[in-house]
Parts: C-alpha cells; sequence; structure tokens
C-alpha cells in the first residue's frame, strides 16, 4: 500500500499483523479493508447492527441492514471474513437516549463523537481483543503516525474530508493500535479504487444523515418518545414575545430557518433557556461567539506536556480550535482552567457555537485533545 508521507520508522512499526476492520457497507471502508489485505495484513471485518428499526430495510445510510449486507458481500469478494455484533440496546443506552436527553436540555449533541467515543472503538478494541488481533482499523480520513513510541492523531491528507475532529475522544489505547489508511488519500482516489474493483459500495451514495434518523428529522424521533413542552420566543433586543414555540428541542444556537415567526429581517436563535422553555433570537452579530468554555477534555498529549506548554500561572497555549466538524481551525489561545476544562478565546469571534458540540484543539495538524462546549 503506497501510503505518502508514511517514512521507514512508521513502516517498520507496522508489523503485519491482523486487523479489525469496522465495515459500514461505505466505501470508506471496504477499501480500507481492501488496502489492508493488499499490504498484508490479516483481515477479519465487523459490522455493528446498531438501531432497531434499520434492520426493516427502510434506510439506506451507514449500519442499515442494507449496508451491512453490502459489508458482508465486500468482505467476501475481497476474501476476508466477516462478523456481526448486535449493540443495539447499548447503541440505545450510550447514544440515543443522551441525545434526545440532550435536545430536551436546549443542548446540540453530536451522535458521531458519542458512538466513536462508547460504541464503535471500544468494541472493536474488544473483538481484537477476543481475536487475538494487534490492530484495529477503520475508514476514517485522518491520521495516526508514531513519534518516538508516542501515537498522534493527526489530520487527514484531504483537508475537504479531514475527519480528526471527530476522534479527539479517541483512548491512548484506541490510538495507539489504530490504522487508518485512508488519511492519506483522497476521497476521489478511494472511489476509483472501489469501482475498480466494483465493490458493492462503489455507486453507493455518501451517508450525511445521523444514523438513526431518517432525512435528519431528529425532532420527529423526539416528539414520538416524548410530549412535546411549548414556550415563548422572545426578541432577545426588546423583549417582546414574537410567537410561541413547540418544544426546544426544535431549536439549535444559530438556527435561522424553521423559527415560525416572521420579523421582516434576518433572525438567529441565540440562546436557550431549558429552565424556562424560552427562545430568544436575534440579530446575526449576537450569534457571534470569541470564548467558550469547554469541559470534559479528552488530551492526546501527555498531561505533563500540556502544563509545560502553559506561559506561567496563567497556563496559556497558542492552538487553533475547530467547533464544527466541517470548519476550518480558527487561531484562539486555549487557557487551561484544570485537567478538565479551558477556556477558548479566538482571536476573531466564530459563529454560533453551540452547548454540546465540540471544541477540537490542533497545533498545526496534530490533535492535542478537545472537550464540550459548555
Amino acid at each position: 500500500m503506497d501510503i505518502p508521507g508514511y517514512g521507514i520508522l512508521n513502516r517498520v512499526m507496522f508489523m503485519k499483523g491482523k486487523v479489525i476492520v469496522g465495515m459500514s457497507g461505505g466505501v470508506d471502508s471496504s477499501v480500507t479493508a481492501y488496502l489492508l489485505k493488499e499490504e498484508g495484513y490479516e483481515v477479519e471485518g465487523l459490522s455493528f447492527i446498531l438501531y432497531e428499526a434499520r434492520l426493516k430495510g427502510t434506510f439506506t445510510g451507514c449500519c442499515s441492514v442494507e449496508a451491512i449486507n453490502d459489508a458482508q458481500r465486500t468482505a467476501e469478494s475481497i476474501g476476508v471474513r466477516h462478523s456481526r455484533l448486535d449493540l443495539r440496546d447499548e447503541f440505545m443506552e450510550k447514544v440515543i437516549e443522551p441525545f434526545i436527553e440532550a435536545y430536551l436540555k436546549g443542548i446540540t449533541p453530536n451522535p458521531c463523537i458519542l458512538c466513536n467515543r462508547y460504541i464503535k472503538f471500544p468494541y472493536l478494541l474488544k473483538m481484537a481483543e477476543e481475536k487475538g488481533a494487534e490492530f484495529i482499523a477503520t475508514g476514517h480520513y485522518a491520521r495516526v503516525e508514531r513519534e518516538g513510541g508516542t501515537a498522534l492523531l493527526k489530520k487527514g491528507i484531504d483537508h475537504k474530508k479531514d475527519q480528526s475532529y471527530v476522534l479527539y475522544i479517541l483512548k491512548k489505547e484506541e490510538l495507539h493500535r489504530l490504522i487508518l489508511p485512508l488519511g492519506y488519500r483522497k476521497k476521489e482516489e478511494v472511489r476509483r479504487i472501489a469501482l475498480s474493483l466494483n465493490l458493492p459500495a462503489a455507486r453507493r451514495p455518501e451517508s450525511q444523515e445521523i444514523c438513526f434518523v431518517e432525512d435528519r428529522r431528529y425532532f420527529s424521533l423526539i416528539n414520538g418518545i416524548i410530549p412535546p413542552s411549548e414556550g415563548p420566543i422572545i426578541d432577545i433586543e426588546t423583549g417582546n414575545v414574537l410567537g410561541r414555540h413547540k418544544g426546544i428541542h426544535l431549536f439549535t444556537i444559530g438556527q435561522r430557518k424553521r423559527l415560525g415567526i416572521s420579523t421582516g429581517r434576518p433572525v438567529y436563535v441565540v440562546r436557550i433557556e431549558p429552565s424556562s422553555g424560552k427562545v430568544y433570537i436575534g440579530p446575526k452579530e449576537m450569534a457571534m461567539k470569541r470564548e467558550v468554555e469547554v469541559m470534559d477534555i479528552n488530551w492526546l498529549i501527555q498531561g505533563e506536556e500540556i502544563r509545560k506548554a502553559g506561559s506561567g500561572a496563567k497556563k496559556e497555549i497558542r492552538v487553533s480550535v475547530k467547533i464544527r466538524s466541517m470548519m476550518k481551525d480558527a487561531p484562539a489561545t486555549l487557557m487551561l482552567l484544570d485537567g478538565s476544562s479551558a477556556m477558548v478565546a479566538f482571536d476573531e469571534p466564530q459563529w454560533a457555537p453551540a452547548p454540546g458540540q465540540s471544541a477540537v484543539f490542533y497545533d498545526k495538524d496534530t490533535v492535542i485533545g478537545g472537550g464540550i462546549i459548555r
């Protein structure tokens, strides 16, 4: 496998062995399994059954029954073993229920990060232990590089597809045993490989929706479980009540569409008060923020290195930060409050940081860590 940027030392550290590849049925994980087999690894694919409704075959995205069947066919076509693991109960407890609870509290969660943290990587590692595999692998567009015995998470070379943002929650053992071959390739190349091999996923459209929600209509899912609670929509500048809403779960910070009011000017959600059920709207500049507090931080480099990087008692570090996956990381100062929380002060105000979303810290292309916006 020709991996640009992979040095001799990295190749030596990646001695061939057994690898468990998380196979969702999509083109990226399918090509990942193929590339690793071509490189000489003993590959076994593993697909997760995550959500009851998807077994009915009504969805075609990640982890649907159709996608898992594609993963099985891909494994057969490239000559590797494949198995399925039923994690519906765990997925409901660790991903779907926290997702619903967050929206009911006026918080915007990221279910992909919840899944990576509690489902995908822990169970890939668990199955690797059970099957005697040295490595785990996924089709994420990011890189794992070794420097002095330390595994570093870095951006993928295809910056349009970089997925390092959703991997900041990896534990050190998961990162140390992880192989991400697509981090050294561009999406167009991956798609060409799949087409040349006529893999089942080669022409599958890329999944964009939340895996357990049809057409991004998460509010329909919540309405079907918990009765909505109404509240006022308030102009934050005047205090005037402009209308009523049918649940704070219908809103997120920075939202402009589907507000259910007419003001004659562009307005955005700028504050949500879960305790009172109030949703405040205002002009665009009120959704811009220069500072955000981040909690529950997961550091990917050693805590002692973080502390040493701070300047004096203030423990300030210059970094760049993403507050959503597809944005360009913005320059900022990271002010450490304690080992698990920090204040991020951006050089320039950023658009609509939403409580519950993640802020991920970078030193150039390397992920330092990240946490949840308070």
